[in-house]
């Protein structure tokens, strides 16, 4: 069983072709998608068109609901951007995502932890930037969840954590559209993966092992940080384009 983890696409529709093309190659079984699928001052509708059509067990990441669920008037502006542009077929689309996954006896899937879109998983903030949290941290966040394998995005970090107290995996895939951004809760901070490649991941139970494997692709970012400035968002021209957010000022 090979299964595809994508995440954090954030309206990048350069991004999801490319690896729209890397799985044709990779041919998993499943493609599941931790959600956070259209927020961004890029290609809103089109990724939507695109995700429509997938048919992909699709969680609903923080983004997503506010999209669902807030007015225009009181979101963000990279929200903002998304909701000014789909449609109503998209938002419907959007609305068929569930909030948590369990897509076997061995593979869960959320967001951000199993009972929460907007708290980081496999990140802890504790001043400018994120870092791998402490055991004990992590199996407090899991809240008693106790599949062997945890899928979550949100933090746009890739990782793989063994857990040694439950033998669980927790994989986050990192993110296809948007390799760095800022962020003032719970505090401000960056999160940076540190080059412009969209990510994603594989993972493949030989003979009731788990195999994880990370995806690393090029596309054209160039476009997208140019798109991305384009409409008003230099912040994120800059990440798409190098990978790092920038300084903290």
């Amino acid at each position: 069983m090979k299964i595809a983890v994508v995440s954090d696409i954030h309206g990048n529709v350069l991004a999801l072709e490319a690896v729209l093309a890397d799985l044709k190659l990779e041919a998993p079984d499943v493609i599941v998608n931790l959600g956070d699928c259209l927020s961004g001052p890029l290609w809103p509708e089109e990724t939507a068109a695109i995700l429509r059509e997938t048919n992909w067990p699709t969680v609903r990441g923080n983004h997503d609901r506010i999209l669902i669920e807030s007015p225009a008037e009181k979101m963000g502006p990279t929200d903002a951007f998304a909701s000014g542009r789909l449609s109503a077929q998209s938002l419907d689309w959007l609305k068929t995502s569930q909030a948590t996954i369990r897509l076997s006896d061995e593979v869960f899937l959320c967001h951000g932890t199993p009972d929460n879109d907007d708290r980081y998983l496999t990140e802890k903030v504790e001043g400018p930037k994120g870092h791998l949290p402490d055991e004990e941290t992590l199996l407090a966040e899991l809240k008693g969840e106790g599949a062997p394998v945890v899928c979550c995005g949100h933090t746009h970090i890739p990782r793989v954590i063994r857990l040694q107290a439950t033998g669980q995996i927790i994989l986050n895939p990192g993110s296809v559209g948007l390799p760095s951004y800022e962020d003032d809760h719970p505090h401000r901070h960056v999160m940076e993966a540190g080059s412009p490649h969209a990510r994603y991941a594989l993972m493949t139970n030989n003979r009731g092992a788990w195999n994880f494997q990370e995806k690393i692709l090029a596309y054209d970012w160039d476009t997208a940080s140019r798109e991305a400035g384009k409409n008003g968002r230099p912040g994120w021209a800059r990440s798409l384009k190098h990978g790092f957010y920038g300084p903290l000022s």
